[in-house]
């Protein structure tokens, strides 16, 4: 009964359609770095960090296979639709990352992680009427339907994703100055994005009232 409140209230919707947002985009700049084939970091291989990232580096296919996997996890999020799914690979990929920062002593990364982690398991259990039969094996079990998010958050997934990857690909400007002309745009887009789906979930919400 507890759960049916959370997963009917408009409010709590609304902070998981963002929180997917927010998570999806944590794994796009790691991703995309490793499947163009570049460097994570400039850490010296003196440092065990630095030799760890050197190794992955160097190991060719494979760390186009990480980022691919991230991108992959963090795309799935940012479509709403296949939000579950992509719980579940961002869920199996960062608990493979938030040991390493551990066993690693990242300095500060680990409490980043273990956020992410927390946010993840919250992504997870609020899909969990879809996971439950898996765990019902041989027995009969039925799966209540709650509603998804319209198709105004999952265009507006869409349009992120698709956008971070263009300005990224395009990169017209070298430097620092493109991370911050990156970063205007990324603003510009998801501010836009976010006013017209907000205000259009808040007129279908209102017309839905009113009839």
């Amino acid at each position: 009964m507890k759960f049916d409140n959370l997963r009917t209230s408009r409010f709590n919707h609304w902070v998981i359609i963002h929180l997917r947002y927010l998570v999806g985009f944590a794994f796009f700049p790691s991703g995309l770095v490793k499947l163009l084939g570049e460097r994570f970091t400039r850490i010296s291989t003196d440092h065990p960090i630095g030799y760890f990232f050197e190794a992955l580096y160097r190991s060719g296919f494979y760390w186009n296979f990480l980022g691919l996997a991230q991108l992959t996890a963090g795309i799935l999020l940012m479509t709403q639709r296949f939000a579950t799914l992509g719980a579940l690979m961002f869920l199996a990929i960062l608990t493979n990352i938030w040991i390493i920062t551990i066993s690693l002593s990242f300095t500060g990364t680990w409490m980043i992680t273990s956020l992410m982690m927390i946010a993840v398991f919250i992504l997870v259990v609020w899909d969990q009427h879809k996971l439950l039969p898996i765990f019902n094996y041989n027995k009969t079990s039925v799966v209540k339907e709650y509603p998804d998010p319209g198709r105004n958050w999952i265009r507006a997934g869409v349009v992120y994703a698709i956008s971070f990857i263009a300005l990224y690909m395009l990169n017209p400007v070298e430097g620092e100055e493109y991370e911050r002309w990156l970063g205007i745009l990324l603003i510009l887009i998801i501010l836009i994005t976010f006013i017209i789906s907000n205000y259009k979930a808040y007129k279908n919400y209102k017309i839905a009232i009113n009839s």
